[in-house]
């Protein structure tokens, strides 16, 4: 008998399972979260801005002028803090500006105007009233133009009119230097310039000019310098790095009346570097008159 062969047979191979690679996209919740503080963090400083606004309002109802002020000098704190951090943390958006505009007509037009009716123009009857309210609208058209400048790309190195938290900064440091001359106790001490308290009464009275001045300055087109870019960490000169320290000084030891001047010569210096160069502009334009009616004549 022949021996019988016998095959092994392999068994069958099973299909190799193809493994599918499914990339997952990356969420980063971390950098999401984070992005999302950094545009509350300036909104909430725009919105202490106007609550404080709104407690200025409340306060100079009461006749509470000094507290009035003070709660303005905080509103334009926070009126510089939520520019500088929106800026800083490259958060700025149009929702921001807008809210920033709206705050603003609240803290620096509105709250202004009402603590200087009652405090001043309440005795001038309709005309103390169309003062005031010249004051909040020239304060919204102001505010109305400087956002349609920022959306056109037409902004300029400097403010095209006085700025409407310095014109109110001129009223605000005007109140709590005029409330020094009632306290005995202060009038005559470290905290006051003997000199500027003499002129405060004659100032309380032409206010109502001043407001009338400040109102069309604002809608003005005379050019104010800005000092939004300026970086105060990196000075450039020893001689204003000594201005920058004169200046803290004086505010801590005069603090109301050193504001007061700090804001009116803000407001003077507009028109102290305008004017000038309005009267060299048409004499320009009177010797160039001359010279085309000689050539015409040729």
């Amino acid at each position: 008998m022949k021996p019988r062969k016998f095959t092994l047979k392999r068994p069958p191979r099973s299909p190799q399972k193809r493994v599918r690679i499914i990339k997952v996209p990356k969420v980063s919740i971390k950098k999401e979260e984070l992005r999302k503080g950094i545009f509350i963090l300036p909104a909430l400083f725009t919105c202490g801005n106007l609550s404080l606004g709104i407690l200025s309002i409340i306060s100079s109802i009461d006749g509470d002028f000094i507290r009035a002020a003070w709660f303005l000098i905080g509103a334009l704190a926070c009126d510089i803090l939520d520019g500088r951090i929106a800026r800083l943390t490259n958060s700025t958006s149009l929702f921001g500006m807008q809210l920033d505009s709206l705050s603003d007509l609240a803290s620096f037009g509105i709250a202004p105007a009402v603590m200087m009716y009652m405090l001043v123009l309440n005795t001038m009857e309709n005309i103390g009233i169309a003062i005031a309210a010249l004051f909040v609208i020239c304060s919204a058209m102001r505010l109305a133009r400087f956002n349609v400048l920022s959306q056109s790309g037409e902004m300029h190195k400097h403010f095209v009119g006085l700025p409407t938290p310095a014109s109110a900064g001129v009223i605000i440091s005007f109140v709590l230097s005029y409330e020094l001359i009632g306290l005995k106790e202060t009038s005559l001490n470290f905290k006051t310039i003997p000199v500027l308290m003499e002129i405060i009464p004659s100032f309380f009275k032409i206010m109502p000019i001043v407001m009338v001045v400040l109102s069309f300055l604002m809608v003005s087109n005379i050019p104010y310098h800005s000092f939004k870019k300026m970086k105060l960490s990196k000075v450039k000169t020893i001689e204003l790095l000594a201005i920058v320290i004169v200046l803290i000084i004086l505010i801590v030891v005069y603090p109301q009346n050193i504001i007061f001047i700090i804001f009116s010569v803000y407001a003077v210096s507009g028109l102290l570097f305008y004017l000038p160069r309005i009267i060299m502009e048409r004499k320009n334009k009177q010797k160039a008159q001359p010279k085309e009616a000689e050539d015409n004549d040729v």
